[in-house]
């Protein structure tokens, strides 16, 4: 496995193998690995073919970062990182400094202007602009074929599909699944930082994306399953709820009644100073026939 600490670097090995007629599938990663991210390399695996190339890269982001969260705590091991890449047979790692990927003279960020600003984008202002401006460098940077993110963030793929779309990239961007831990919760790079008692309750999200799933089929209201929800959440004292939204799940637009088409719901909430989110797409009751 190649290890890559600069752009010149990287850009010569993709050069080698684009001669051999190599497909490359990039997998954008903060670091910090665990089973959700080697899923999604398994996945970039299966998607490059016979021949092809898989590239992850590594890269805490600080332009996602908004005052006073976690940039700074937020956590890292490399070594543990290339030895997990290996395994997985990942044929390269792009791991920059942050002054390799962002000149100071930079002037210049992308914006999907109203998808960044709702949801998530609303709790954390400027936190997508980030999200898109250095998923759109490190395409530039590799040029791949294909990229792979997880669905655990959903909106941030929306936001990635929405500006592939606009922007006229030729790339090709697959979600993988969210990945849980045996009681549900969803894997997150921050579920290390959680207490003990907060690591025993965070399982709570889980738990309330189960009762949404049983419930939707039943002609519930999205607004009463929204409530639903969050009493759920609210009933475990040590979730502080951020938000509980119920969205289309293919526009993210808002929805009003009774469920008529695939809608996902959106979690966001605090154990202690850890912010974690998770997500489920629901399902209405199918029409008979």
């Amino acid at each position: 496995m190649q290890i890559c600490r600069t752009k010149a670097a990287i850009r010569a090995e993709i050069s080698a193998w684009r001669a051999s007629g190599a497909s490359i599938v990039l997998v954008p990663t903060m670091g910090f690995l665990h089973e959700g991210h080697l899923s999604l390399m398994r996945l970039a695996r299966a998607r490059a073919g016979a021949g092809g190339k898989v590239i992850a890269s590594i890269f805490v982001n600080p332009t996602q970062f908004g005052p006073g969260e976690d940039l700074d705590s937020y956590p890292r091991d490399e070594a543990r990182d290339f030895d997990l890449l290996r395994a997985e047979g990942v044929d390269a790692v792009f791991a920059p400094e942050v002054a390799e990927v962002y000149d100071p003279q930079a002037q210049t960020s992308v914006d999907t202007a109203e998808l960044s600003r709702i949801l998530i984008g609303k709790l954390r202002p400027g936190h997508f602009r980030g999200v898109a401006t250095v998923v759109t460098k490190l395409f530039n940077i590799i040029r791949p074929d294909a990229a792979v993110f997880g669905e655990k963030d959903f909106q941030q793929l929306a936001v990635i599909r929405t500006m592939v779309r606009d922007l006229d990239m030729e790339i090709d961007i697959i979600g993988g699944p969210i990945a849980r831990e045996a009681d549900g919760l969803a894997m997150s790079s921050r579920n290390v930082r959680l207490s003990p008692a907060d690591r025993a309750a965070a399982p709570v999200l889980a738990r309330a994306l189960d009762q949404a799933q049983d419930m939707a089929p039943t002609g519930i209201t999205a607004s009463r399953l929204r409530s639903h929800v969050r009493a759920t959440l609210e009933a475990e004292p040590r979730a502080l709820v951020q938000s509980v939204d119920i969205r289309d799940a293919a526009t993210l637009e808002t929805i009003a009644g009774p469920l008529t088409r695939p809608a996902v719901i959106l979690l966001a909430a605090k154990f202690g100073q850890v912010f974690l989110i998770d997500n489920r797409v629901l399902y209405p009751a199918k029409e008979s026939t």
